[in-house]
């Protein structure tokens, strides 16, 4: 049975797919609002360090305070959903715990927060759905094996640009396609130094909090989005942070193909952006050697090759998220899931960093994000972005130097320290 007659049936025999959600800023809130027009599924438990928001968006929806149960304690909130409630928490780690919650997504982009959630998640037997990408792909190699091993279901999210890629890049090479590139439309270009307050306007205009603005503007979001198409494919990176070339869609296949052939990559097999009129698309630039099938796709009007782009002109984001949660749930399946480490973001300083300093997050003051490959980022003793976040600097650290072993040192108190360090071991 195809997808929507699976919910339809839940629906019918009322028993929905239900979700708890951590997060519930613009992503997570949208999703809420999505699962509640679905046929069989809805968004139970809602956990957020700011209560008022999943509050809102719930209200938002029409549903009476009385529906609401506000809690922190597993008993209680197992109660309210039994009755029917909708379950409010500040404790992000609470929803593991509910038997009544089929799956998790994780929202916040946090990795500590994600590498907590999904941990405890798969420990719980939940499948986990994660919008965090930053977390993914700092741990996701270790999470999606232990999920296997736990007979759960890992996973990143459809609709975020990694997820939507990864369909691309399945229909082209389940046809026999060879994919020589696989990439995202970036709205702007990369401003390395972008912070909260250079991005505070425009933040506020778009109702985006201004951390979350910076962190596209700077470039680390679309660093984190082409790691999990790497990890997940096998694709990597052509040169350190990638070309991101202006480039348009109809010359797609022509600048994004080997040098050989007129285009900037000095191999196949990459993971790209364009800042040219791409976004919110995504592409794969594919070809085949077979001369039959390159006549026919000439025939249908996809060019005269030897290189062609499959393009899908829009993501849909927190959107499309429900269907990854489905496919996990009712097929025990994975949308996107690292395979291997073929590429790591290796975090370098926005500004000059002094010994002793603590630094801050993603979208910050204090560093952005390249793409290596993982042979590049392990030559330079490069600090993973993921591993960035509260860690201190041991040696002073100059504008636009990498964070390295040699002069930062991250929180190893952290879990998702410990879950990097077990993933370097084992996998």
């Amino acid at each position: 049975m195809e997808l929507l007659g699976h919910l339809r049936k839940r629906q019918a025999e009322d028993r929905p797919i239900r979700l708890g959600l951590v997060g519930c800023g613009q992503e997570g809130s949208g999703m809420v609002h999505v699962t509640r027009q679905m046929a069989g599924m809805e968004t139970s438990a809602i956990a957020d360090i700011d209560v008022s928001r999943p509050l809102h968006t719930l209200q938002t929806l029409g549903i009476p305070t009385s529906s609401i149960t506000v809690t922190d304690q597993v008993g209680a909130a197992e109660d309210a959903l039994r009755r029917g409630h909708y379950v409010v928490t500040q404790d992000a780690l609470l929803l593991p715990q509910l038997e009544s919650l089929d799956a998790l997504v994780e929202a916040t982009g946090v990795t500590e927060v994600g590498a907590q959630l999904a941990w405890q998640g798969i420990m719980h037997k939940k499948h986990v759905v994660m919008l965090n990408v930053e977390t993914d792909v700092t741990v996701g190699l270790i999470l999606s094996r232990m999920a296997e091993k736990m007979g759960c279901v890992y996973t990143a999210s459809t609709g975020d640009e990694p997820g939507v890629c990864k369909q691309l890049y399945d229909f082209a090479v389940g046809l026999g396609f060879e994919v020589v590139c696989l990439g995202k439309g970036k709205n702007n270009p990369i401003d390395f130094y972008a912070t909260p307050d250079s991005c505070r306007a425009e933040a506020e205009s778009k109702h985006m909090n201004p951390k979350m603005l910076a962190a596209f503007k700077d470039g680390t979001k679309t660093m984190v989005e082409l790691a999990a198409m790497a990890n997940a494919t096998g694709l990597v990176p052509d040169v350190p942070g990638a070309h991101g070339p202006k480039v348009d869609v109809p010359d797609l296949n022509k600048v994004l193909v080997p040098a050989t052939d007129g285009g900037i990559l000095s191999r196949r097999g990459c993971v790209e952006y364009s800042v040219g009129k791409v976004a919110p698309g995504v592409f794969a630039i594919i070809t085949s050697a077979d001369a039959h099938i390159r006549a026919d796709l000439k025939f249908y009007a996809m060019g005269d090759g030897p290189y062609y782009t499959l393009y899908r002109p829009f993501h849909l984001c927190s959107i499309e998220t429900p269907q990854a949660v489905a496919e996990a749930v009712i097929y025990g399946e994975a949308v996107l899931k690292p395979q291997r480490m073929v590429a790591e973001l290796v975090s370098v300083a926005k500004r000059d960093l002094k010994a002793g300093q603590k630094v801050d997050g993603i979208g910050g003051y204090d560093f952005f994000s390249r793409i290596y490959t993982a042979e590049e980022a392990g030559a330079l003793h490069g600090i993973p972005m993921g591993l960035t976040p509260g860690g201190r600097v041991t040696k002073d650290i100059g504008r636009g130097e990498l964070l390295t072993a040699d002069n930062f040192a991250p929180d190893t108190t952290q879990l998702v320290y410990k879950l990097r360090q077990l993933q370097e071991s084992l996998l």
